[in-house]
Order: C-alpha cells, then sequence, then structure tokens
C-alpha cells in the first residue's frame, strides 16, 4: 500500500506550536516595544544627551532586521527549533550582561547588538513554523500568535515599571533576562514539521528514507522590480517613524508633570489598542472592498497626522486618546504591510521579497530613534520626535501610492496585451 504523503496538520499539535509563538512574540517584540521606561533612567545614569541614549534601541532594532535573512537561512538549514532555542539564549545573554552596568558603549553591544540578534533568531522562525504547521487555519493561528506582541506589552508596562523602583534599572535587565529565558523552552516545543512526517514515513515503510533539504534560492533579481524598490523607501521611511513614538511616549509625559505609573499606563493602552487594530484591519483586509495598498496608504497618512497632532494634548486623557489612535492605526498597518509584499512580487517571490523588505528596513529603524533624539536635544522639547515621525509616515505613504500605480498600469498593460492577443481570432 502506497504511504500517504503527511502535509501541515492543521491543528492539533499545531495550537502547541501557536500557544509556544504567542509567549515568543510576547517574551521578544513586547519587550522591545516598552525600552522606553528605561530611556531616562539609563540618560540620567551616565547623564549623556538624548541622541546619544536613543543609539542603545535604534542598535536593537537594526540587528532585529539586519538578522531576519540570516535566521531563515539557518531555519532552514537547520530547523526552527534549535534557532530559537538559540535566540532565547543571546536575548538572555543580552540583558544580563546589560545589567552588569559597565559603561555606556556596553550597553550599544549587550542590549543591542545580543538582544537584537536574539530577537531576530526567535521572532523570524516563531513565525516561520506557525505557517508550516496551518493552511486553513493559518490567518487565524497568526492572529492568535501575534498577539502576544499586544498581551504582553500591557502587562510589562507596569510590571517593569514596578521592577526599576524596586530593584534599579540594572535589577530590572537582569529579571528580565531571566524571564527571556524561557524563549528557550518555547524553541523546544517547537517540533519541526518535516522531522514528524519522516518519523510517520520510517513507521509505514519500515524505512527511514531522508527527504532531500530544498537549496535557499534568494531571488536577487527582485531588486530589477521598480515596485519592489520604491516599497523598500517606504519601508525605510516607515522603520524610521515606527520607533520614535514608543520610545519618547514615557517621557514626554514625564515632562508633562505626570507621575510615572501614569505614564506606563500609555504604553498599556497603546497595545490594547494595537491588538484591536491588528484584529480589524486584518478582517477589514479579507473583505477586499479596497486594494491592500489603498487601505495601506489610507492608514499610513492617517498615522502620520495623528502623530503631528499628539504634542498638542498636555493632559493625560488627551495624550492617551492620540496615544490610542496612533497603538489602533499602527496595528493595522502591522497586519497588511507585509501581506502587501505578495501583492508586488506575487506568492514565489514572497520569501525574498520579504528577506529584501527586513534587510533594508533596518536602515530606518536604526537611524529613526537618534534623529529623533537630536530633534530633542537642538530644540529641547519632545514634540519635535513626534512631528519628525509623522512627517516620515506621511512621506512613506506616497512611496505605497506610486507602488500602486505602478502595479495597476502593468495589470491594465497586461489585459491589453491578452485582448489584443484575442482580437485576431474573434475577427475570423
Amino acid at each position: 500500500m502506497a504511504s500517504r504523503k503527511a502535509g501541515p496538520p492543521d491543528g492539533g499539535y499545531g495550537w502547541v506550536v501557536v500557544a509556544s509563538a504567542f509567549l515568543v512574540m510576547g517574551l521578544t517584540a513586547a519587550v522591545l516595544k516598552n525600552f522606553g521606561l528605561f530611556f531616562l533612567e539609563i540618560q540620567s545614569h551616565f547623564g549623556v544627551p538624548t541622541s546619544t541614549t536613543s543609539w542603545v534601541t535604534s542598535t536593537t532594532i537594526a540587528m532585529f532586521h539586519l538578522g531576519a535573512p540570516v535566521a531563515s537561512a539557518l531555519s532552514l538549514e537547520f530547523s526552527q527549533r534549535e534557532v530559537i532555542m538559540v535566540g532565547g539564549l543571546l536575548t538572555a545573554s543580552g540583558m544580563v550582561l546589560a545589567s552588569l552596568d559597565l559603561n555606556l558603549p556596553w550597553l550599544y553591544v549587550s542590549m543591542g547588538v545580543l538582544q537584537g540578534t536574539g530577537i531576530s533568531f526567535s521572532w523570524i522562525p516563531a513565525n516561520s513554523i506557525v505557517s508550516h504547521y496551518f493552511v486553513r487555519w493559518r490567518p487565524i493561528a497568526y492572529a492568535i500568535a501575534s498577539s502576544g506582541e499586544c498581551v504582553f506589552a500591557v502587562i510589562f508596562s507596569p510590571v517593569f515599571q514596578w521592577l526599576i523602583e524596586a530593584y534599579t534599572w540594572q535589577g530590572a535587565l537582569l529579571i528580565i533576562g531571566g524571564l527571556q529565558l524561557n524563549l528557550c523552552v518555547c524553541g523546544a516545543l517547537m517540533r519541526p514539521l518535516d522531522a514528524a512526517e519522516s518519523t510517520v514515513e520510517k513507521t509505514k515503510d519500515g524505512l527511514d528514507s531522508k527527504t532531500p533539504k530544498k537549496k535557499v534560492v534568494f531571488q536577487c533579481s527582485l531588486l530589477r522590480k521598480p515596485e519592489l524598490l520604491l516599497y523598500i523607501v517606504f519601508a525605510i521611511l516607515a522603520a524610521a517613524a515606527f520607533f520614535i513614538p514608543p520610545l519618547f511616549l514615557v517621557p514626554y509625559a514625564h515632562s508633562l508633570g505626570m507621575e510615572q505609573y501614569w505614564a506606563a499606563s500609555i504604553l498599556s493602552v497603546l497595545a490594547m489598542a494595537d491588538l484591536g487594530g491588528r484584529l480589524t484591519c486584518g478582517w477589514l483586509a479579507n473583505m477586499r472592498l479596497v486594494r491592500n495598498l489603498q487601505l495601506l496608504t489610507m492608514i499610513v497618512s492617517l498615522l502620520g497626522v495623528v502623530l503631528l497632532l499628539l504634542p498638542i494634548s498636555h493632559s493625560y486623557w488627551g495624550l492617551l486618546v492620540f496615544s490610542s489612535l496612533y497603538g489602533y492605526l499602527f496595528g493595522c498597518v502591522v497586519a497588511i504591510h507585509v501581506t502587501s509584499i505578495v501583492d508586488i512580487v506575487g506568492l514565489e517571490g514572497f520569501d525574498s521579497g520579504l528577506g529584501f523588505f527586513m534587510l533594508f528596513r533596518s536602515a530606518g529603524g536604526f537611524v529613526g530613534p537618534p534623529a529623533a533624539g537630536w530633534l530633542v536635544d537642538q530644540t529641547d522639547d519632545y514634540s519635535a520626535a513626534f512631528y519628525l515621525s509623522g512627517l516620515c509616515f506621511i512621506t512613506s505613504g506616497l512611496f505605497v501610492v506610486l507602488v500602486d500605480r505602478l502595479i495597476e498600469r502593468k495589470k491594465a498593460s497586461a489585459s491589453d496585451e491578452i485582448e489584443a492577443s484575442l482580437d485576431p481570432l474573434n475577427t475570423k
């Protein structure tokens, strides 16, 4: 009897994988989102300008993006389980070494390079393995897994603030590093699907026939596509703007005279709004009322306007409203800006396109926070950081418009060519 080829289970142990990915999102991206709570503590401890302190976060963000292609290649060469466990060790090591409080350049290496690389090695494979376990339920599985970032961001905001007050920022980093060791546990639960398939084949046929691994083919030719190049420019500008508000919201709230816990609660509300935006926009995109790129243009433009208006709020409730709007719209962007790559390069070029997207986007994430910090130092006003972020978002939206126009023009041209080829047949 012919052996049945094992495929994605679309459930079963896959939900354990989703739960593990949920925790991975929380212990990586959610921690990165709450780095703003340590900003003033580190700045006052070392007595350095805002722009100098910003390099800690920007280095982490840059390493997170730069490590993405490497994490993908290693996952294909070995397995997601192994890469996530290595990522957990790197992430925890970065936080523990940062707690030693040697000097500021030491933080660039520990919290920046080690933490950023560890986050990349954990986050990328966790997203990848979910797609291997699901086909029919993939959107729901992704929604549940990615929501870990938002749920943990809500929890971590007051917890981190309490840790800083109880154990100082150095002690808080040490405890967070201990928590992030649980990434190794999450990785251990990520059972590679191909290993499970080979076990099934071995028990059925009595033979240990290993399926040869596919060669990783990175399609560099995609960089010849003007649509992808323009979308990469959008990614760089958007990344420059993405990480500025979470980093400067708490310092801005402190400058308005708000108490620490009130300021920290803003990040929790922002995270809840982010979760709502992801779920809402994912559902709206599935309805296909408008093209993904059109929807992305509208959301990014609105996001820019909200950030330009945010500095007019000088009370807790006013700041909470604008932060909630920012969080909601940010979640909407996250829900569709990666999947829109399929519209540009097709499904067959998605993996390579995503690699280029993440790789070049690192430039924006690396430059954005320090540039905002420099503006704050020059103007002595945190409002400048939000103005820069808002302008970057609005400008990035213009490039999405150009991408959409190019794609629609190519579709129209292809349609005209098909009609022209059919005309002689119809006239005969």
